[in-house]
């Protein structure tokens, strides 16, 4: 009874007995794991531990509701001390010039493409985590304000231009060439009643012209009236 009520439960089971006695039992198979996150999504998430932790750290601390676009340009210029690019003083002899022959102590700042990016996750990541895009405090008109002022001063301080990103224009599909084959060519039949007399009278409908054809072989087209 015990070794048919085994055997019967081995059987509903799915799993035999030999595989009970040497320990052959399969594993279920894991879940399926979630693609990995890609590039930007990775860096959008450290920016926003990054600048939730400054929040953390600010004095007195600061809660995400009570951000603002004030808070943010603190945040922006206090990354400024992390920045790897040369921007020359107004008094400096390198000031314009795109490739300085010798060092100068002008301070490192972040470059404008980057701080603008910057601001593009975070202002993502603020609505991906529950903010409303009316109180965004990345999107602020002050924070906008402050990149066109970076990106004008950093421009003239390096000597450089940053062209802005022109959208790509919708394809429009080119006219065929016209086909003068005489597939295309109908045959009107009222040269006569035209006037035409002595001349072939045909209609090209892909163009909207009539061939009118002389009897010593020359060929003309005129505008066909159509009402």
């Amino acid at each position: 009874m015990v070794a048919a009520a085994a055997a019967s439960n081995g059987c509903n089971s799915g799993i035999s007995i030999s595989d009970e006695i040497f320990g052959n039992i399969r594993q279920p198979k894991p879940p399926p794991s979630l693609p990995p996150p890609s590039r930007y999504g990775s860096q959008k998430r450290r920016d926003w531990n990054t600048f939730g932790q400054y929040l953390k750290n600010h004095r007195p601390p600061l809660t995400l509701s009570r951000c603002s676009g004030a808070h943010v340009l603190e945040f922006l210029r206090y990354l400024d001390q992390f920045g790897k690019t040369k921007v020359h003083a107004v008094n400096c002899p390198f000031f314009g010039h795109p490739h300085p022959p010798a060092p100068c102590p002008c301070p490192l700042k972040q470059a404008w493409g980057s701080l603008d990016a910057l601001v593009g996750r975070l202002r993502a990541a603020f609505e991906e985590n529950g903010g409303l895009p009316e109180t965004n405090p990345f999107g602020a008109r002050a924070v906008r304000l402050y990149l066109r002022e970076v990106r004008d001063s950093q421009a003239k301080a390096r000597g450089i231009v940053y062209e802005k990103k022109k959208r790509k224009k919708p394809r429009v599909s080119q006219h065929q060439p016209m086909n003068t084959s005489s597939n295309n060519v109908v045959d009107c039949g009222i040269g006569a009643q035209n006037g035409l007399h002595g001349h072939g009278y045909s209609f090209d409908p892909s163009e909207g012209l009539v061939m009118v054809g002389s009897s010593d072989g020359r060929c003309s087209a005129i505008s066909a009236c159509l009402s």
